[in-house]
């Protein structure tokens, strides 16, 4: 099994590119694709979207579209499967899964695929796994990570900036978006390796995991 994996920034790029073959070991390949934020799913579905700002909800149906003639063209022990993983922010899990799902039903053909979704953000993987950030930040807060409900719509990166970052969340905000996307992109990079994907208290990081073994085993 291929798996063609898109997230919306480049710090969910770089902490699947480290988790992915820890989930579906080394006989299936995968390649994960970041984009410039989420922005919205096209009222239309056929919204006309400048590929150049890279926003993947307003690119999607076309993404979708383009993997459904690809995967069709592919020899038969070949197959393929996209995973789009973005976060709920607050928007409602039922409606917003739904929004996608019709997208999906628009392709002819529809390639095999699974939205795997962040609560609230991506953040909560981390926070899934406490031991993992404590190897990679030792001073982190234990008051912060005990208060934590996991997969809890709380302001999660707010909350992970609060055990780990000097002067907390609010510290960090006053940078601005730029510099809180370099730091997020830092906690990827120092966080995914004492990762453990057997041992995560998070929901949604669960079902993505169960999601990409299911399709690989199904494939073997």
């Amino acid at each position: 099994m291929h798996f063609e994996i898109l997230v919306e920034d480049q710090s969910g790029k770089k902490m699947l590119d480290l988790l992915v073959p820890k989930i579906i070991g080394t006989e299936h390949t995968f390649c994960v694709h970041f984009y410039k934020g989420i922005g919205h799913i096209p009222k239309s579905l056929r919204g006309k979207t400048d590929p150049k700002k890279r926003i993947l909800l307003d690119r999607l149906p076309r993404l979708l579209a383009g993997y459904g003639k690809t995967f069709s063209s592919w020899p038969a022990n070949c197959q393929g499967a996209v995973i789009v993983v973005c976060d709920l922010d607050d928007k409602c899990l039922k409606s917003f899964r739904q929004e996608l799902l019709t997208i999906l039903s628009t392709c002819n053909p529809p390639p095999e695929t699974r939205f795997c979704i962040a609560i609230e953000e991506g953040e909560a993987w981390f926070l899934g796994d406490i031991p993992a950030i404590k190897a990679a930040y030792p001073k982190g807060k234990d008051t912060v990570f005990s208060a934590y409900d996991n997969d809890s719509i709380c302001g999660t990166w707010e909350t992970l900036a609060d055990a780990i970052y000097s002067g907390g969340s609010k510290a960090l905000k006053s940078q601005g978006w730029q510099c809180i996307g370099i730091e997020k992109s830092k906690w990827a990079e120092s966080i995914t390796p004492y990762m453990n994907v057997e041992q995560n208290s998070s929901p949604s990081f669960s079902y993505f995991r169960t999601k990409l073994r299911t399709l690989a085993d199904h494939s073997s």
